[in-house]
């Protein structure tokens, strides 16, 4: 059931979203970039066709994610591609992510500022060390929904070691999906950005994912990552989970009261 709230809580929502719509936007175009290339290796002939390879899709992914991680001022800490396993010819297991310097914290050795990496991700499946990316939460909904996905906050012990959230979209040729393009954000730099808006609502206000998980909030005591747990509120972001676009707001049994951030699977809660 849709509410009637007041315009300056729409208007801290809309403010969220056009943060968050920049980085979507920059997903998507990378998205339908890889899109292109594979599709025209697919288109490369019948049985001579040229298979994928790691070796010639990585520097695209590379040139495309590199000018926005080193950007000044750039929301995001990591971006890049991750395979369908067993799509690529040469590497059967695939990250081709990088790391921007904020991943570790502005400095290298002996003070030398940081610079773009790879991420060094173990693609032996018989390896201890190795992880199944397809059992995450940023691979499952994407590969579940057909859509894009955001996931977190979480703390990323793969890149970045600290609370982070991860969107992800899928990326198809021959209408399979091939594998996923997307990128990481820091909740902490998140919520510098985002808090100040927030406050603006001048009431008790916490910024959640599709799951109830707290990306930022004016409240000290919600702590980040950790589930918002109100009455109803799982109900009420069900159709976030889905992937399911809603403009309505809605509102808790204990007053509280739901308003979705566009299109960005986040919502806005408003305590009474």
């Amino acid at each position: 059931m849709s509410v009637v709230v007041d315009t300056s809580a729409e208007h801290i929502a809309r403010r969220i979203a056009s943060t968050i719509d920049p980085v979507f936007a920059l997903v998507d175009g990378w998205r339908d970039v890889l899109e292109a290339r594979l599709a025209g290796v697919a288109a490369g002939g019948t049985d001579d066709a040229e298979a994928p390879t790691a070796a010639a899709l990585d520097p695209v992914v590379e040139a495309l994610v590199s000018p926005e991680l080193e950007a000044d001022g750039s929301l995001i800490t990591g971006a890049g591609f991750v395979a369908a396993p067993g799509y690529l010819s040469d590497a059967p297991w695939h990250l081709a992510w990088w790391l921007s310097g904020t991943n570790t914290f502005g400095t290298g050795i002996d003070g030398v500022a940081a610079r773009l990496r790879r991420l060094e991700a173990v693609s032996d499946p018989d390896s201890e060390q190795f992880r199944d990316y397809t059992t995450l939460e940023w691979w499952r909904v994407p590969e579940r929904t057909g859509t894009r996905h955001l996931t977190g906050p979480y703390v990323d012990y793969l890149c970045t070691d600290d609370y982070t959230v991860t969107i992800t979209t899928p990326v198809r040729a021959g209408g399979e999906m091939t594998g996923l393009v997307g990128t990481d954000v820091y909740v902490a730099r998140l919520e510098q950005v985002l808090l100040p808006v927030i406050r603006e609502s001048g009431r008790p206000c916490t910024l959640v994912n599709a799951s109830g998980r707290i990306v930022a909030s004016t409240d000290a005591r919600r702590a980040t990552g950790a589930l918002l747990r109100l009455e109803g509120l799982a109900e009420s972001l069900a159709p976030l989970r889905e992937a399911v676009q809603s403009t309505d707001s809605s509102r808790l049994p204990g007053g509280a009261t739901i308003v979705p951030c566009g299109d960005t699977s986040l919502a806005l809660v408003l305590e009474a």
